[in-house]
């Protein structure tokens, strides 16, 4: 069995593994598009995040890997078999790891209803596709610049719903398909559709690295990788663990962590002094801060949660200007973060004002 390169051993782009992670902890947050030059660890990373994570229990014999503490998940097949048996066995697979061809067919991604099954014997048979492979994985699709923009389309409505719906001749299917969706890309070989950017949740370029002590780091990681790998494994696999387990808790706390009406006007006022279009980026920015917090083992989002979200979710959202290469830089975020606090402190503070006010005439007028 071929080892997989461990997460925690990968040099450096913290800000990609950090976007990697936020995702595994939420993966509604929405996606990572990694952009850069070849040999940065880009399809390394994404292979590592899969092996990090834990097995899955799923019910036996599903071929969506259907969760069986959230029967209100379930796919159409699981829900049949749990009315007819009452009770469904259960088994552990590893987290899947499903690579997209850039080929890939509408058909091979999102699966087919055979029509003629249906027709003949009254019977509904649905084939598999990709998405139901990826269902609690993660789904890689390099060089996702080069892949059609019906099937990006697709990738992207699956990952932000978390189901996939397959309809035929008035025969529908659905089963659940929740992923961590990752796509990368070289920029020199194009660059996707400004819609189809917008929808990926976080985008991160990456570059080689220049510091010359990392670079040998790089090389005699991968060297002794190369020339033992379970023992190379075995030397971060308490580093992996811990990481996994804090994923872990980081998903049960999730659901947990508070934000408040500041949080909120802090995060609209900073998306508009952007000049951001559309409502996508403020609640990417909400998930992903709330997934930092919970990551950092807090019950609250405070302003760095935010700003680490706004440092993924803004970038590729930025109207550039003609030969501009970059639109912000993390001294333009910081600024415009404290403008938007002061912003959003003195917006609450009004409407406290008015509330207060609008409850003593309420009080006024019983008294009268």
């Amino acid at each position: 069995m071929r080892l997989t390169y461990p997460f925690s051993a990968i040099v450096g782009q913290e800000r990609m593994k950090r976007a990697l992670i936020l995702n595994a902890i939420n993966s509604q947050i929405g996606g990572v598009l990694i952009r850069g030059e070849r040999g940065t660890a880009k399809s390394t990373a994404a292979r590592a995040l899969a092996a990090l994570l834990p097995s899955l229990e799923v019910v036996q014999g599903c071929p969506f890997s259907c969760d069986p503490d959230r029967p209100d998940l379930f796919c159409d097949e699981c829900r049949a078999r749990l009315a007819q048996n009452g009770q469904l066995p259960t088994e552990h697979r590893p987290t899947p790891f499903v690579d997209l061809p850039v080929s890939a067919t509408e058909d091979r991604v999102v699966g087919t209803l055979d029509i003629e099954k249906a027709i003949q014997r009254g019977e509904r048979h649905f084939e598999p596709g990709i998405l139901a492979a990826a269902n609690r994985g993660v789904l890689y699709v390099d060089e996702v610049n080069l892949l059609d923009d019906h099937v990006v389309d697709l990738l992207l409505d699956s990952a932000a719903m978390g189901v996939n719906v397959v309809e035929r001749e008035g025969i529908s299917f659905q089963h659940p398909a929740r992923f961590v969706l990752v796509g990368s890309m070289n920029p020199e070989e194009g660059d996707l559709r400004p819609q189809l950017l917008d929808r990926f949740a976080h985008a991160v370029d990456v570059v080689g690295l220049t510091n010359a002590g990392q670079r040998v780091d790089v090389l005699r990681r991968r060297i002794y990788f190369e020339q033992d790998p379970e023992g190379f494994s075995d030397s971060y696999a308490e580093a992996e663990e811990d990481l996994a387990e804090r994923i872990m808790s980081a998903r049960a706390r999730y659901s947990l962590v508070k934000y408040t009406d500041k949080d909120m006007y802090t995060i609209a006022a900073l998306t508009s002094s952007f000049k951001v279009d559309g409502h996508r980026a403020d609640i990417v920015i909400l998930r992903t801060a709330r997934a930092h917090a919970a990551y950092e083992g807090r019950l609250q989002i405070n302003d760095r949660d935010i700003l680490v979200a706004a440092e993924l979710a803004l970038p590729h959202r930025m109207k550039k200007q003609p030969f501009q290469d970059s639109v912000l830089n993390p001294d333009q975020i910081q600024a415009n973060m404290r403008q938007a606090r002061a912003e959003a402190e003195q917006n609450v503070s009004e409407e406290n004002e008015t509330m207060e006010a609008q409850g003593a005439a309420a009080s006024d007028e019983k008294k009268a």
